[in-house]
C-alpha cells in the first residue's frame, strides 16, 4: 500500500508545485538506487519531490513528520553503498534543483546550495580565482550528499576532506524546523558543534539544503610523477620517508599493473610505464617552477634511495593530462563487472600488511580483487568483482559463482582491517550496504550514542531510516 495518497499528493504539490511532484510508476525507478550494483537492494519510492527552496523542504519535512511518512534525501546518487536508497518507501526528496552559488572573494568562501554539482563548485571557484582542494572523484556528485557523507579522495593527503572546507550549513531538521550552523567564520568555541555533527550523517539527522564552502588561492604549478616499484611493499614503504622529509603531495596514490593495463586498454592510452608489481601516482603543487623542481628532486631522490626501478615526470599539460586521465577512470575500467567497491581505511603503515591479506583472501577463494587507493592516508579500495583477470583482459563469471565465495571475501577483508585498527568506510560512508558491519567497527556504547543522536534529532525516524544502523 502506498503511503503517498491522492490528499498527500495534492499536499506536496501545493508546497513546491505541481510539476515537481512525480508519482507515475513509470518514472519512480529513475530515483530507486545509487552507484552500487547489485539491484536487489533497490527500492521504489511512493513519490518524489524536487522543491526548490529550503522553505520548500521545511514544509514536505513538517508534513511528512506529521503523518509519518519515510522521507529519503537524494542528491547526485553517486553513493557506493545504498545510501539513498528508499529502502521504506515514502518521499524522495530530491535537492536537485536547489543550485545557487555565490561567491565571496572576500572571505574565501561560497554560499553553495545542495543540488550544485562538484564540477559546477569548482567552475565558479575557478571563475573567481581560487581553488577548491577537495575532489572526491565524481564530478556528478553534489554538494548536499557530499557533505552528508564527508567525502573524501585522492587530495585528502594534504588538503584534508570535505569536512575541512565546511564553514556553515543551513539544515531543515525532521520537524520541519531551519537551522543556521557555523557562518563565515574560521573559529568557534560557543556551544556544541552541532555543525560538524551533520557533516557525514549520511541525511539521517537533517536536510542539508545550503553551505557555506571555504576555498583556498590557486597553486602556481602542478606536476604528476608516476614511480614504479618491485613490490607493493617498496612502494608503501617509500611513503613514510617523504613524509620524513616533510614532502607532502597534493596526492599519493598506489595503483597496480595490472588495473593500469586494464584501464590502458579501456581508454586507448599508454601509461609512462610498465616496469615493477605496484607504482606510486604522485601529484605535487607549488608556488613556482623553482619551488616544483626542487620539490621533485626531493621525490627522486627519496623514492630512489628506497628502491624505485625509475621515476617519471608529467611536465608538460599534454603529459598531465595522460596520466590525470588514466588514473581517474580506472574504476570506470572496472565498473561494468564490479559488485561493490571497498574502502576500508587503515593506518597508512598497514597498508601493506592488508593488501598482502586481500591478497591471500583471493587465492584462497578463487578469486580476483583489484585493489589500490590512497597511499598517503591508509584508504585501501578492494574490488569485489564478478570477473576474473585473465592476461590482461577481464572474463566475466558466472553469477552463481561469484555470489558464493563474496559474503566470506567482504567479511574476512573487513576482519583484516578491523584488526588493523581500521574502519569500515574512509569517504563513501555506512549507507545500508555496510551496516552489518558498524558493529565490528565501533565499540557498542559508541552506536548506542549514535542511536542516542538519532532519537533526538528525529523522534519518529523518518529521515533516511535503515541506513548506518536500524
Amino acid at each position: 500500500m502506498s503511503l503517498a495518497t491522492p490528499a498527500i499528493i495534492q499536499a506536496l504539490g501545493q508546497i513546491v508545485g505541481p510539476g515537481q511532484v512525480i508519482s507515475d510508476p513509470d518514472c519512480l525507478p529513475a530515483y530507486d538506487h545509487d552507484e552500487f550494483s547489485l539491484k536487489e537492494i533497490r527500492r521504489t519510492p511512493d513519490v518524489v519531490v524536487r522543491p526548490r527552496t529550503a522553505a520548500e523542504v521545511a514544509a514536505v519535512l513538517k508534513l511528512a513528520d506529521e503523518h509519518r511518512i519515510p522521507v529519503t534525501p537524494r542528491g547526485g546518487a553517486t553513493g557506493l553503498c545504498g545510501g539513498c536508497v528508499p529502502v521504506a518507501g515514502g518521499i524522495v526528496l530530491s535537492l536537485e534543483r536547489m543550485k545557487g552559488i555565490v561567491i565571496d572573494a572576500g572571505n574565501q568562501m561560497a554560499e553553495v546550495e545542495a543540488g550544485v554539482t562538484l564540477i559546477e563548485l569548482e567552475k565558479a571557484v575557478d571563475e573567481a580565482g581560487f581553488n577548491f582542494p577537495p575532489h572526491p572523484g565524481e564530478e556528478s556528485a553534489m554538494v548536499g550528499g557530499m557533505i552528508a557523507t564527508n567525502a573524501g579522495g585522492s587530495r585528502a593527503v594534504k588538503y584534508g576532506v570535505i569536512r575541512n572546507y565546511v564553514r556553515g550549513l543551513e539544515v531543515v531538521t525532521a520537524a520541519g524546523e531551519i537551522l543556521t550552523l557555523g557562518g563565515k567564520l574560521i573559529k568557534s568555541s560557543t556551544g556544541y558543534n552541532l555543525l560538524h555533527l551533520f557533516i557525514g550523517s549520511e541525511g539521517t539527522l537533517g536536510v542539508i539544503t545550503k553551505a557555506v564552502i571555504s576555498f583556498r588561492a590557486k597553486p602556481a604549478v602542478t606536476r604528476s610523477l608516476v614511480i614504479p616499484f618491485e613490490t607493493l611493499e617498496a612502494a608503501i614503504e617509500t611513503v613514510p620517508e617523504l613524509f620524513r622529509r616533510d614532502i607532502v603531495p597534493l596526492a599519493l596514490e598506489f595503483v597496480p599493473l595490472d588495473v593500469i593495463r586494464i584501464t590502458e586498454a579501456h581508454l586507448q592510452r599508454t601509461w609512462p610505464s610498465h616496469d615493477g608489481e605496484t607504482h606510486l601516482f604522485i601529484i605535487l603543487d607549488a608556488s613556482s617552477e623553482e619551488e616544483m623542481d626542487r620539490l621533485s628532486g626531493s621525490v627522486a631522490e627519496a623514492v630512489l634511495e628506497r628502491g624505485a626501478l625509475d621515476v617519471f615526470i608529467a611536465d608538460t599539460p599534454a603529459k598531465q593530462e595522460n596520466v590525470l586521465a588514466i588514473r581517474s577512470r580506472m574504476y570506470e575500467a572496472l565498473k561494468a563487472e564490479t559488485v561493490e567497491i571497498l574502502d576500508i581505511c587503515v593506518p597508512r603503515a598497514e597498508i601493506p600488511g592488508h593488501v598482502k591479506r586481500v591478497s591471500e583472501i583471493a587465492a584462497k577463494y578463487g578469486v580476483w580483487l583489484p585493489t589500490f587507493g590512497h597511499a598517503g592516508d591508509g584508504n585501501v579500495h578492494t574490488h569485489l568483482m564478478k570477473a576474473r583477470c585473465e592476461n590482461g583482459a577481464v572474463v566475466p563469471l558466472p553469477e552463481a559463482e561469484w555470489r558464493a565465495t563474496m559474503e566470506p571475501v567482504r567479511a574476512e577483508i573487513y576482519a583484516d582491517g578491523m584488526a588493523r585498527g581500521g574502519v569500515i568506510s574512509g569517504e563513501h560512508g555506512v549507507g545500508l550496504v555496510k551496516k552489518p558491519y558498524l558493529a565490528a567497527s565501533l565499540a557498542p556504547v559508541q552506536v548506542d550514542l549514535m542511536r542516542g543522536i538519532k532519537r533526538v534529532f528525529d523522534p519518529r525516524g523518518i529521515l533516511n531510516p535503515g541506513k548506518i544502523f536500524d
